[in-house]
């Protein structure tokens, strides 16, 4: 894909100073002119030479790294300079503010660079959502996720389904080319709607993977039960920090309270919530018990410190006893005790033990909405064409199926959600 003209962009690049080093991109069609006018002779093109930069009144601004990269073979596919400073505030200021002087220059708007390497074809669309996920990646699992999207390995998978369907389509159309009128080859057409029913259930069982938004967003683990049983005391201890506050009066707690944790490696969002009860309460407990129910069923994992009886549904309850060093009665369930510590670090296990199963596997294929959307559309379409009779159905089922692919990768339909998208991403990236 030819790079679009257009003006030429700069930021910092780096993180804010002072750093021991500060990186100023230079993207755009004054690229090479903007390098050579700050340091007089440009180094060999992808090789970091050494160069005194000199403002417009020819005052030197620092002695830098600079590198020269002609497009389109650079990060933005466009020609690229960068600019390795000594990374002092004043240094930083005083090159971003000869930059800004220079005819046809501009700052960059957040994830400007990005878009700009997206529309020139050096990633897609599945790649720039990798990209946002690894620069907002604070777990192990939620790095090399991110990473193996940014790096094409969703992609390639997509690729190579979409290439089978194109495949399909290619046979379709010989089949319909080179028959008598109303004398199509039934042997393979039907062999056509067999590939595109083995297709789809390949991405259906891709489909049935956990979510990417777990790994991205953490796992939400919700405390309930009646009020004064244990959850706030129970939080902070899961935790290790001091986030609820705990009292003997009953209803301490009357909103939600969230606290993003990571337990091995995995990120996590457990949730205290107010003591739910029936009969009288005031209008702000009311309130509470409605957040507390909504959350409650949104639960990927409930730690249930209450009666077994009284627990809702479902296989993601964990049946906790609390106060273990003052209950009476035995109980089934988890025995912890938030004061001696007794049982907490089981509990913990568990939990890490039931969050890997909900979890994606990071060295896999994970979705997150919009992808698995789209992907699901896919797959509706070839099992409409494995099920149709009609030839030309059959045909329009596949290019239906093959739009899809496009909308994932972001070769169309994809022009709504771009400014959200690159909008996630810093200055200067």
């Amino acid at each position: 894909m030819t790079p679009r003209a257009r003006d030429t962009i700069f930021a910092l690049s780096s993180g804010q100073p002072p750093a021991g080093i500060a990186v100023v991109r230079i993207s755009g069609p004054e690229a090479r002119s903007t390098l050579t006018a700050l340091c007089g002779t440009l180094p060999p093109p992808r090789q970091a030479s050494l160069r005194g930069l000199r403002g417009a009144d020819g005052e030197l601004l620092d002695r830098a790294l600079v590198l020269w990269m002609p497009g389109p073979r650079t990060a933005t596919g466009e020609d690229l300079g960068e600019l390795h400073l000594h990374g002092g505030r004043a240094i930083v200021a005083a090159v971003l503010a000869a930059l800004a002087t220079r005819p046809g220059l501009r700052m960059a708007r957040a994830g400007e660079m990005t878009r700009r390497a997206f529309e020139n074809g050096q990633i897609d669309l599945l790649q720039a959502e990798g990209l946002a996920d690894l620069l907002a990646a604070e777990t192990e699992a939620q790095r090399r996720l991110a990473l193996r999207v940014s790096d094409g390995g969703l992609s390639r998978h997509v690729e190579e389904w979409r290439q089978a369907v194109v495949v399909l389509s290619a046979q379709l159309e010989a089949a319909l080319d080179y028959a008598d009128e109303d004398d199509v080859d039934l042997e393979s057409t039907a062999a056509i709607r067999d590939g595109a029913r083995v297709l789809a259930e390949r991405i259906a069982a891709v489909l049935r993977s956990p979510p990417a938004e777990r790994l991205r967003d953490g796992l939400r683990i919700v405390l309930a039960g009646r009020p004064n049983v244990g959850k706030s005391s129970l939080l902070n201890c899961l935790v290790g920090r001091e986030v609820a506050i705990v009292t003997d009066i009953a209803g301490t707690t009357r909103d939600v309270i969230e606290a993003p944790a990571v337990l091995a490696g995995l990120p996590m969002i457990f949730t205290d919530t107010a003591g739910l009860r029936d009969g009288v309460c005031d209008e702000v407990e009311s309130i509470g018990i409605e957040r507390a129910s909504r959350r409650i069923a949104d639960a990927d994992i409930v730690l249930w410190l209450d009666e077994p009886a009284l627990a809702p549904a479902g296989d993601h309850i964990i049946i906790v006893t609390p106060k273990a060093d003052v209950a009476t009665a035995a109980r089934e369930g988890w025995r912890v005790s938030a004061r001696t510590g007794e049982g907490v670090e089981a509990l913990r296990t568990e939990i890490v033990t039931r969050a890997r199963s909900l979890l994606p596997d990071p060295e896999g294929i994970a979705f997150n909405g919009r992808q698995r959307d789209l992907a699901q559309k896919a797959v509706s379409h070839l099992s409409a064409a494995s099920r149709e009779v009609d030839v030309l159905l059959v045909a329009e089922e596949l290019r239906l199926c093959r739009v899809a692919f496009d909308s994932l990768v972001g070769r169309a339909g994809v022009e709504d959600m771009l400014d959200a998208l690159f909008g996630r991403f810093c200055l200067g990236k």
